[in-house]
């Protein structure tokens, strides 16, 4: 007798497919639990981007470590994103998600955004090195030097000689006790870099990030996300004040003053 169940349904239903989420008129389901009573009141936010990201429940270290990264990349001043959302904020007073999705729109691969890129570095090292390529941390930092490409993860234009962040960041992993290999090939690509440029160049906040998230298993595609949420919290916060205490003209201005006309040339 033919299989007529919900299952041989799935079988022949050649429909797209979501994971994340299914309701009807009494419940919500979300990864396959019970977002009233299973969810709601029992996971953190921190717990629910996790699960959502990485299909199951952290635990506590993971909780922690995350947390840390989160809170790292919410706040850094007037940065391009606080600033666009601040001036869209006065343009467009009075919707906030408009001024906080221009503000995350400058998230990316200078600013705030490159865990993806240095978190696909640290994967690709250790790949070269398990297949036995014993200088790969050298040749790599090497080819940066002489192309004189921008290192995801490194440097930084105000924190010298080390990234703070980074170092807190560094400690949480350690008393999480998920400080693992991804953590320890990150350093030593820092003590490559160093030997191959002649000086000091700090691992950044970002390049901490990247390595902590591998340590916890967070994809290296939901990392920019990740950077994305955590920055939306801090742009609130700028709005808010921005609304009380506005500087959004102060900064218009300032940038008129900074920045001279000069005629285009007669061809």
């Amino acid at each position: 007798m033919a299989d007529t169940g919900p299952a041989a349904d799935r079988a022949t239903d050649t429909r797209p497919a979501t994971r994340i989420s299914t309701s009807d008129a009494t419940s919500i389901t979300v990864g396959g639990k019970d977002l009233i009573n299973e969810l709601i009141g029992e996971y953190s936010y921190t717990e629910m981007l996790y699960f959502l990201t990485c299909h199951r429940r952290p635990d506590a270290a993971r909780v922690r470590v995350l947390d840390a990264c989160l809170v790292t990349l919410m706040e850094h001043g007037l940065t391009p994103s606080a600033v666009i959302a601040r001036l869209m904020a006065d343009s467009v007073p009075g919707e906030p998600q408009v001024a906080i999705a221009s503000g995350l729109l400058a998230i990316g691969s200078v600013f705030a955004g490159t865990t993806e890129q240095c978190a696909a570095l640290l994967v690709d090292l250790q790949a070269e090195e398990a297949a036995g390529n014993t200088d790969a941390l050298r040749l790599r930092a090497e080819a940066f030097r002489d192309s004189r490409s921008p290192i995801p993860g490194f440097g930084h234009a105000t924190h010298k000689p080390d990234d703070p962040r980074a170092i807190r960041l560094f400690e949480v992993g350690r008393q999480a006790g998920v400080s693992g290999a991804h953590v320890e090939t990150l350093q030593r690509f820092g003590a490559a870099v160093d030997a191959a440029s002649g000086r000091h160049l700090t691992i950044n906040a970002t390049g901490a990030i990247a390595a902590l998230l591998l340590e916890i298993g967070v994809p290296i595609a939901a990392m920019r996300s990740f950077s994305v949420v955590s920055r939306a919290g801090g742009l609130a916060g700028h709005l808010l004040e921005e609304a009380a205490r506005p500087s959004a003209r102060a900064i218009w201005r300032a940038s008129k003053a900074a920045v001279r006309y000069e005629p285009p040339e007669q061809g």
